[in-house]
């Protein structure tokens, strides 16, 4: 099934949607390096007042797509586990809900579970594994080494929430009329057409030498790929689209960016292992339409 097909489906369940802002919030159930939480309040007031589909190649751990709740969504990512997580999320609940019970939180039960194949498993299994390990593992970082195999050590929490009904549940509900595939983002927005919103939330480029994001997937996000991606929303902008990317507030960003609309804040890098450089970073909001602030 072509992804042009499933948006124009999509948007015929839909109609033309706009956010839909509650009192309550759906919030992630996972915890994400690079996470866009604390940046929430000003994407808000960035995002554009209404449009058709929504789109997001770099999905992560949702926050701006779950704090947007949109009526119809396109939600990609390279990392294959985390989209089968959403799928199980969106399609079966349930019994995900029920796998999730069985797990205890220990050092030698955690490196048990990192080390079998997830390969080797039935969607749901993995999907709460996958939970599993994010929940309790240090800091909610997703890493794996050159064979793809998931080494985060052991988080060491007293009391960590693995089995978030409530969040699940919600986001069950927000997941529907949503289309989820494992791609990078180059094949996910070739369908995206004027009257969208493309959300672009790559992994950052350095700021520093340890502030490098790209360390936590096999496949590095190079220098190159962060100029073809500028490329890219040159592409979507001339499409007629509405696009929003965050990024590392450095002179190379600044620079790829020059002709667009840029706004600087500051947010707290919470996987920084020196407390205090956690505070205060910059980072950019880039859009091509003009924002509410």
């Amino acid at each position: 099934m072509s992804i042009d097909f499933v948006s124009h489906s999509l948007l015929e369940n839909a109609g033309v949607v706009a956010p839909i802002l509650t009192n309550e919030r759906v919030l992630p159930f996972l915890k994400w390096a690079g996470g866009k939480q604390q940046l929430l309040a000003p994407l808000r007031s960035y995002r554009p007042p209404s449009f058709n589909c929504y789109f997001e190649p770099f999905v992560g751990g949702g926050a701006v797509f779950f704090d947007l709740s949109p009526r119809a969504a396109i939600l990609a990512d390279a990392n294959e586990e985390l989209i089968n997580c959403y799928k199980v999320v969106q399609n079966d609940v349930w019994a995900l809900l029920e796998h999730l019970k069985q797990y205890r939180n220990t050092s030698k039960y955690f490196y048990e579970m990192r080390s079998k194949n997830p390969a080797r498993m039935n969607e749901v299994a993995r999907a709460s594994r996958f939970i599993y390990l994010n929940r309790t593992c240090f800091n909610g970082l997703y890493r794996v080494n050159q064979k793809g195999q998931f080494n985060v050590p052991f988080g060491s929490y007293k009391n960590p929430s693995i089995r978030p009904k409530k969040k699940l549940l919600s986001a069950h509900v927000a997941l529907q009329n949503v289309y989820l595939h494992t791609c990078d983002f180059r094949e996910i927005t070739e369908m995206a057409c004027k009257g969208d919103f493309v959300y672009l939330d790559p992994p950052y480029f350095p700021a520093g030498k340890f502030a490098d994001f790209r360390r936590y997937h096999k496949v590095f996000f190079s220098k190159e790929d962060h100029i073809e991606l500028s490329r890219l929303l040159s592409d979507l902008a001339g499409r007629g689209c509405y696009v929003m990317l965050s990024n590392s507030d450095t002179p190379f960003t600044r620079n790829l960016y020059k002709d667009w609309n840029l706004k600087s804040v500051s947010a707290k890098r919470l996987i920084n292992c020196n407390a205090e450089r956690r505070d205060g970073a910059k980072e950019l909001i880039v859009t091509n339409y003009e924002t509410q602030n």
